[in-house]
C-alpha cells in the first residue's frame, strides 16, 4: 500500500476543504447514528472525525466500517469538509472540519485495551472525557498502548525537543559530542555497579557506568578541550519513587576553565531548556553556600520558592532557667526556629500541640518541638511563663514575629537533628499551608559543598566522588578532623528542592589524587588495581579541567511537571527495578551461565568465591545465597552429615551397574471419592481474561511489599 500522500491527521486544518486526503492512525472513538458512522481517527498529531455517510460512502466501506472497534489501526481515503454549524467539537483541534470517508483500509484488528487510550471526546457535542484511573503497574505493562495516549506522546516530544536545543547550544559553544563505553571498569563513584560477567576473560566482571566520570577526563587530558554527551549511566541504587536504574544525563567536560565559565554555560543551557517547555527562567541565578543552606533550610537541596527560613536562638537562651533548653545546651546543643507568618488561625493551639509536637515532629526526628503564638504584642504558648520577658523580647525580634504569626523551635543537643527536623518541617509546613507558589521555578547554585563527611565506622568518604578539586592542598591525609574541615570545588544546580545536576572543577595533579586516595584509605596496590591506568595519564601534561552533570530525566519531568520521571521515559522501570512489559530482571538458561563460568555443571570449575570458602558448609550457603545463623549450624552440618552417609548407602547397594536416581512425582491430588471439577469459565480461559493483569498462566496482583 502507497502512503506517499499521507497526511498526518491533527494537521488538517480550514485550508484543506474541498480536497482529497489520505489519513492513517487508530480508531479513537466510534458511533453509529442510525447508519451514519462517526470515528474519530488518531495519530501522533491529534484526532480528526472521519464520517461514513450511506449516500456518500460506497456500501463495502460502510459494511466495513461498521465492523470497527477502538484502536483498530485503519488508512481511509475521503474529502475535508466544513462541518454543519452547531456539530463543532471545541474539545480538539480540528473540530470544525470533518472528512467524509470513500475508502477504507482495515490495517490490524485489536483485541480490547486493558485500559482507556482516548483523552478526548467520542464526538461533536459529548462531554470531554477524562482518561480512565488505572494502576501504574499496568500502563507499564502495556506501555506500547500507554504510549499512544496524546500526553505521553507530547512529554517524549518535548524530551526530543529539549535534547535537540542541547545539542545544538553546545555545538554552537565549541563542545564535541563523543560516545564513551558502557562496559567498562569496576570504580567507586558512590553507588553500587551494576556487574556484567565476562565469557571470554570467566571469573572477570564489566561493571556498567555510573557516569562517564574517568573517560571525561581522559579526553580532557587528551586534548578534547570540551566535551559532552547525553550519556546513560546505571546505578544499583536504593529504591526511591523517582529514581531509575538507568538513566540519561547531560555530561559535560572543559578544559582551561574555572567554575564561572561553567556557571554561564550550565545557566544559559537551563535557560534555553526550560523556554522549549514555554517556562521563563531569569539570569543569573542566584548562589548559596553549602553551610548557609543546611543552616536556613535544613536541606542542600533547598526550596527557595517560599520563605519558613530557619533561624539560629541559641545565644537568646544562654542564662535560661527553662530546664529542657537549659541542660540541652549543657550538652553543646542548639536551638533553631521558623516564623511561620500569618498563619496563627490554620495553626491552632490543638493543631501545635497535639499534632505537631506530638506525632509530626517526632516522625522527623525531633524529640520535641516548642511553639508560641503572637497575639496582642505577646507571645502565648503553654511554657511561655517560663522564659523571662528579656527571652521573649528577644524571640519577637529575632524572628520578626507580629501578630498572627507562629513560631515552632527545636532543641537537641545534636545540630543534625535540629536542622534535619526543621527541614522537614518546613517543607510539610508549607505543603499543608499552600505557600508554595504555582508554576514558579527557583533556580540556585550550592557551593562550597565540604570534601569528605564521616562515616559510621569513623572513616570518611568523599561527599561527590574522589575527583573533585579540593579548595587548597596542604592537608594532611591522616588527620581525619583536617579532611572533614576541608570544602571542595563543587557545585550543585537545585530547582524547587530538587538537584537537577552536580559537578566539580577536577583534580589535575597525580600526587594530590593520589592524596585524595590515600585519604580515603586506599593502599598502593588499590590505587594500581582500580586507578593505573588514570593515575598514569596524570603523568602526560593533565589541563585544568571541570565539569558537571544534568540529570536529563528530571529537566524534563520537572518542565513538564508530570508527577514521575517515570512518565517521560519510554520504557521506565517500576519502583522496584523491574520491568513489567518484558519481565526483567528474568532468569536465564544454566546453559547461559555454564557458559559465563558462573555454574558447576561439569564439576570441573567452581562458581567464582566458592572455592575460598573453608568448609563445606560455607560453600553450599554461598552458592545458595542463603545465610546461615550461627544457632543454626550446628543442625545444618548434622543434615548434611547424614545426607552424605545415606547417599554413601545408596552408592555402595547400586554398585557399578546403574546411577542413583531419585523420581519424586508431584502430582494434584484431591480427597478421596471427590471428582475434580473445572468450572467452563476456567475451561474456556475466560477467568483468565477476565483478570486486570495476567502474567503466564497466573493472576497479578499488587505488590503488597516493595
Amino acid at each position: 500500500m502507497n502512503f506517499s500522500g499521507r497526511i498526518f491527521c491533527g494537521n488538517l486544518t480550514a485550508r484543506h476543504i474541498g480536497r482529497q486526503v489520505q489519513l492513517c492512525g487508530w480508531v479513537d472513538a466510534y458511533r453509529d447514528h442510525g447508519g451514519i458512522i462517526f470515528v474519530h481517527l488518531r495519530d501522533r498529531s491529534g484526532i480528526v472525525q472521519i464520517v461514513f455517510d450511506p449516500e456518500i460512502t460506497p456500501r463495502a466501506v460502510s459494511e466495513t466500517a461498521a465492523s470497527l472497534r477502538t484502536e483498530y489501526c485503519v488508512c481511509v481515503e475521503g474529502k475535508v469538509r466544513q462541518r454543519l454549524a452547531g456539530t463543532e467539537n471545541p474539545h480538539i483541534e480540528t473540530g470544525q472540519i470533518e472528512v467524509i470517508v470513500g475508502t477504507l483500509s482495515l490495517l490490524s484488528e485489536s483485541e480490547p485495551s486493558p485500559f482507556t487510550i482516548s483523552e478526548k471526546a467520542m464526538v461533536a457535542g459529548a462531554d470531554k472525557s477524562a482518561t480512565e484511573s488505572v494502576s501504574e503497574e499496568v500502563r507499564l505493562q502495556y506501555r506500547y498502548l500507554d504510549i499512544r495516549r496524546h500526553s505521553m506522546y507530547r512529554n517524549l516530544l518535548l524530551r526530543h525537543k529539549i535534547f535537540q536545543c542541547v545539542r545544538s547550544f553546545l555545538d554552537e559553544e565549541g563542545f564535541i559530542e563523543v560516545e564513551t563505553p558502557i562496559l567498562t571498569m569496576s570504580t567507586p563513584e558512590g553507588a553500587r555497579d551494576y556487574l556484567v560477567p565476562s565469557r571470554v576473560h570467566q571469573g572477570s566482571f564489566y561493571a556498567l557506568p555510573q557516569s562517564p566520570q574517568l573517560f571525561k577526563q581522559l579526553l580532557m587530558i587528551g586534548g578534547l578541550e570540551r566535551y559532552f554527551q547525553l550519556a546513560r549511566c546505571f546505578r544499583d541504587e536504593d529504591l526511591r519513587p523517582n529514581r531509575q536504574p538507568e538513566f540519561t544525563q547531560l555530561d559535560l567536560e572543559a578544559s582551561f576553565i574555572d567554575e564561572e565559565f561553567l556557571y554561564a554555560i550550565v545557566e544559559e543551557l537551563t535557560v534555553r531548556m526550560f523556554a522549549v517547555g514555554g517556562i521563563t527562567l531569569c539570569r543569573p541565578f542566584p548562589r548559596m553556600s553549602y553551610t548557609e543552606a543546611m543552616d536556613t533550610t535544613g536541606s542542600d537541596r533547598p526550596d527557595l520558592r517560599f520563605g519558613l527560613r530557619i533561624v539560629d536562638a541559641t545565644d537568646l537562651f544562654t542564662d535560661t532557667n527553662y530546664s529542657i533548653f537549659r541542660q540541652i545546651l549543657k550538652r553543646g546543643g542548639c536551638i533553631k526556629g521558623i516564623n511561620v507568618k500569618g498563619q496563627s488561625e490554620a495553626l491552632s493551639k490543638n493543631v501545635l500541640q497535639n499534632e505537631y509536637a506530638r506525632e509530626i515532629a517526632p516522625s522527623f526526628g525531633a524529640k520535641g518541638m516548642t511553639w508560641m503564638r503572637a497575639e496582642g504584642g505577646r507571645l502565648e504558648s503553654n511554657i511561655v511563663q517560663f522564659f523571662s520577658e528579656t527571652e521573649l523580647a528577644g524571640l519577637q525580634k529575632r524572628f520578626d514575629l507580629q501578630d498572627g504569626d507562629v513560631l515552632i523551635m527545636v532543641a537537641d543537643p545534636s545540630y543534625t537533628t535540629v536542622i534535619s527536623a526543621l527541614g522537614q518541617l518546613r517543607l510539610h509546613l508549607a505543603g499543608r499551608l499552600g505557600l508554595i507558589p504555582e508554576n514558579t521555578f527557583y533556580p540556585v547554585w550550592i557551593t562550597e559543598f565540604p570534601l569528605f563527611e564521616p562515616t559510621d565506622d569513623g572513616g570518611i568518604t568523599s561527599s561527590h566522588h574522589p575527583f573533585t578539586a579540593p579548595d587548597h592542598t596542604d592537608f594532611d591525609p591522616k588527620n581525619i578532623e583536617e579532611l572533614l574541615s576541608l570544602h571542595s570545588r563543587a557545585y550543585d544546580l537545585v530547582m524547587n528542592g530538587e538537584e537537577l545536576g552536580g559537578g566539580s572543577i577536577r583534580i589535575n595533579n597525580r600526587d594530590l589524587q593520589r592524596k585524595i586516595f590515600a585519604a580515603l584509605g586506599l593502599t598502593e596496590d588499590d590505587m594500581r588495581e582500580k586507578f593505573g591506568f588514570f593515575l598514569r595519564a596524570f603523568d602526560h601534561g593533565a589541563p585544568p579541567h571541570g565539569g558537571l552533570a544534568l540529570g536529563m530525566d528530571r529537566v524534563v519531568s520537572m518542565i513538564l511537571g508530570t508527577q514521575s520521571i517515570r512518565d517521560v521515559i519510554a520504557f521506565p522501570k517500576n519502583r522496584s527495578a523491574a520491568c513489567p512489559l518484558t519481565g526483567a530482571p528474568a532468569a536465564v538458561k544454566h546453559e547461559q551461565l555454564a557458559e559465563l563460568g558462573l555454574l558447576n555443571l561439569g564439576g570441573k570449575q567452581d562458581l567464582p568465591g566458592a572455592a575460598q570458602k573453608e568448609n563445606r558448609l560455607d560453600r553450599l550457603s554461598w552458592l545458595s545465597r542463603i545465610g546461615i545463623a550461627p544457632d543454626e549450624r550446628p543442625v545444618m552440618e548434622d543434615v548434611i552429615r547424614q545426607a552424605e552417609e545415606l547417599a554413601g548407602i545408596a552408592c555402595r547397594e547400586a554398585g557399578d551397574d546403574e546411577p542413583v536416581r531419585s523420581v519424586m512425582p508431584a502430582p494434584h491430588r484431591t480427597r478421596p471419592g471427590i471428582e475434580a471439577k473445572r468450572t467452563d469459565a476456567a475451561a474456556d480461559g475466560r477467568l483468565m481474561k477476565s483478570a486486570p493483569v495476567v502474567k503466564g498462566n497466573f493472576y497479578k496482583v499488587p505488590a503488597i511489599l516493595e
